[in-house]
């Protein structure tokens, strides 16, 4: 009960009730447990008491009022039922249902509609009065919205929605001769109209008249926010983009550090899959989501959360993480939240993993690394760092629980003529020497196989060492590679040369890489068993002359045969269940990241890693609960006004240095979105997450027993 707030006894159907005064019959009573028709009304807009389905009877006063507008006083007595509002009520549905399709099987809202229910529960035992055609054309020309007012019923739900509670005010009440219909001023598309795309008038409205014009795939939730699915940590994309949009940066890195340790890193390097399933992209371009969270961890002081979270007391148990990259530190960083002695040991001279020696310095910093790895080993992770680990099974003898999260650093050399020629590069080693300024072993004239981010970085970082001549060629067609987009197109600006749909026929030389000959491809598909099936171009064999070659094609853990474990596909480490059981053939070893699954992504192997930190602390006899609460819990602002231009609003771009400016060193080059652009594009947020603030229906079949029906 809210501080101060008045309490009041009523009785409803002859069930007492003790309720706030002054709150409408409607909500008392379904708040209540009893059940009263309604279709206008929803708890979260002002009542109308327009569709006449809540009418009831008071003791002592004349009339039928609809409950939702009528006021709870001290001792009132309310019947909900009686032959008059049973009557009334069927008339009321009649005349609603006089200008309603007759198709419910074929209606894409069928089973989640609140007219059906009415009709369920009501009636109409009468049969319906004469039919009238609407003839509207249903408006599907909207990005994410159709509007369908054939089926509109006047409850206004949406209206107010719009107007009262988003304060958008784009809907309104519109004339079409004797037709009144809910529309935008002239007819203008919503976007013309200054629509945020809220998708609170979806979510309201009763009989799917306005919805989603996108499918919707898994659960409410994962499509009303489908960034926050997307991404494999989960993290609470709407919510810190908003606190970035106040220009509260502490609290925007907060939310994102209750989900993942290394937002920063993440800045930069997030492979961003929440962008592509972002709804914004519908009406203009994606969110830039990556650089919105790059720059709320740059200006993070830490005040919410250094210092501040999670950590239980000592539990006495140890564990043991073999391998220093996102996996394992993430997994580490857990463990020791929960109470236990965590130490790591890396095989390289630092840690990081495939951040520190796979992605190279000029996208992600060393510094910033070593900064968030230093938060780690402040919270209490031991790290020990040129260990490498051989027999995985030994490490039970002194440890309580292992977690392998050694990635997958071994690069694949293709069984081909010429693979084995002195000149022939893995893209591992490339890379690892390269971040440890050793001696690569490139010349001037260099062919990259291979169509990934991985053959890019390779690419790229030939060209900062000096290489004169670079190619990048793949089997897959330009448009299926699966680099992203950015790394070639940066990589043409750069003068790298890109070549899709090419066989690799053989390496040729002697002692020495000449070069490579190709075919072009006709078409490159897999077949059920997940072998390439390639058709060739009839004499379309060429030659590219080259004098280093590097392998770009995959990569595998590089765990010794005798580790003790059992293996999977790729020299993996076989876990019972990827997703869900990360447990591995001997009991108190489990795996996670790359090792487990290949090679993904830097926030996909700190999933992996948070979702082994909660299986271990519970084999530990922890509940399993890694979860932390660090940002503010503020409720988001549900009036978000009116933008002109909305809409048609552009993707802010970051700065980003010209080619000739950073091909030739390893300095960062991307320097995000500057603070005179921040809040502009934090701005485009269409905020989805507000969507399931709004109360669920409340329908007849809800209540237990289904009372009070009438039928």
């Amino acid at each position: 009960m809210a501080w101060g707030m008045h309490m009041v006894t009523i009785t409803i159907d002859g069930i007492r009730l003790e309720v706030p005064e002054g709150k409408n019959i409607l909500d008392c009573a379904l708040d209540g447990g009893i059940y009263i028709p309604h279709l206008c009304h929803h708890k979260d807009l002002s009542p109308l008491g327009s569709c006449r389905m809540c009418i009831v009877e008071v003791e002592g006063r004349d009339g039928i009022v609809p409950s939702c507008t009528l006021k709870a006083e001290e001792g009132m007595a309310v019947t909900t039922r009686s032959p008059e509002i049973e009557r009334l009520r069927m008339l009321a549905l009649e005349l609603l249902l006089a200008g309603h399709p007759e198709d419910c099987s074929t209606c894409p809202k069928y089973g989640n509609c609140e007219l059906q229910t009415l009709i369920q529960y009501i009636g109409p035992k009468t049969g319906r009065l004469k039919m009238r055609v609407k003839g509207f054309k249903p408006q599907e020309n909207n990005p994410l919205i159709v509007h369908d007012m054939n089926r509109c019923v006047l409850c206004g739900r949406c209206v107010r929605a719009c107007n009262e509670l988003r304060g958008v005010k784009v809907l309104q009440y519109q004339k079409k001769e004797l037709e009144t219909f809910v529309g935008t001023l002239h007819g203008r598309l919503l976007m013309d109209a200054d629509c945020r795309f809220c998708g609170a008038c979806v979510e309201v409205c009763p009989t799917g008249t306005i919805r989603d014009k996108m499918e919707q795939r898994g659960t409410k939730e994962e499509a009303a926010v489908p960034c926050r699915a997307a991404c494999p940590a989960h993290t609470e994309i709407p919510r810190y983009i908003r606190f970035v949009k106040e220009g509260n940066c502490d609290a925007a890195a907060a939310v994102i550090r209750e989900k993942v340790p290394f937002p920063k890193s993440l800045g930069y390097v997030c492979n961003h899959a929440c962008e592509l399933e972002c709804k914004r992209k519908e009406l203009t371009q994606a969110m830039s989501i990556r650089d919105i969270k790059r720059y709320a961890a740059e200006q993070d002081t830490g005040f919410y959360w250094r210092g501040k979270g999670k950590q239980l007391p000592d539990t006495g148990r140890r564990v043991c993480v073999v391998g220093g990259g996102p996996a394992g530190l993430a997994a580490a960083y857990y463990l020791r939240k929960q109470g236990h002695d965590v130490t790591i040991k890396e095989a390289l001279p630092t840690a990081g993993g495939m951040m520190a020696y796979g992605i190279p310095s000029y996208r992600l910093p060393r510094q910033i690394i070593a900064e968030e790895i230093k938060v780690i080993e402040e919270q209490g992770v031991k790290i020990e760092v040129n260990t490498k680990v051989g027999q995985v099974a030994g490490l039970l003898e002194e440890y309580d629980a292992v977690l392998v999260a050694s990635g997958a650093h071994r690069g694949v050399r293709l069984p081909m003529e010429g693979s084995e020629l002195d000149g022939v590069l893995l893209n591992t080693e490339f890379l690892r020497r390269a971040s440890l300024g050793e001696e690569t072993g490139i010349g001037k004239r260099v062919i990259v196989l291979g169509g990934g981010n991985v053959a890019f970085d390779c690419a790229r970082t030939a060209r900062r060492l000096g290489a004169d001549e670079i190619h990048v060629a793949c089997l897959e067609a330009r448009d299926q590679m699966t680099s992203s987009e950015e790394e070639i197109t940066e990589a043409m600006e750069e003068g790298i040369l890109v070549h899709p749909a090419r066989t690799f026929e053989r390496i040729t030389g002697g002692d020495h890489v000449t070069g490579v000959d190709f075919m072009k491809v006709k078409s490159f598909t897999f077949d059920e068993n997940r072998r390439a099936v390639i058709e060739k171009e009839e004499h379309s064999g060429h030659h590219i002359e080259a004098d280093t070659v590097i392998f770009a094609v995959g990569q595998r853990p590089d765990l010794p045969p005798d580790c003790g474990l059992l293996r999977g596909r790729g020299d993996s480490v076989a876990v019972k269940d990827v997703e869900k059981d990360k447990s591995t053939s001997v009991e108190g070893i489990f795996a996670a990241g790359d090792v487990i699954y290949g090679t993904k992504s830097v926030i996909a192997a700190i999933e992996s890693g948070r979702e082994a930190a909660a299986q271990i602390d519970r084999f530990l006899g922890g509940d399993g609960d890694i979860s932390e609460v660090l940002a503010p819990e503020t409720a988001a602002e549900p009036y978000i006004g009116c933008v002109p231009g909305f809409g048609y609003q552009e993707r802010t771009k970051p700065v980003i240095d010209g080619a000739a400016q950073r091909a030739d060193h390893f300095q960062p080059y991307n320097h995000g979105i500057c603070e005179a652009d921040i809040c502009r594009e934090a701005g485009r947020c269409l905020q989805c997450d507000l969507r399931l603030q709004l109360a669920p229906s409340r329908r007849w079949s809800d209540f237990e027993g289904n009372q009070g029906v009438e039928r």
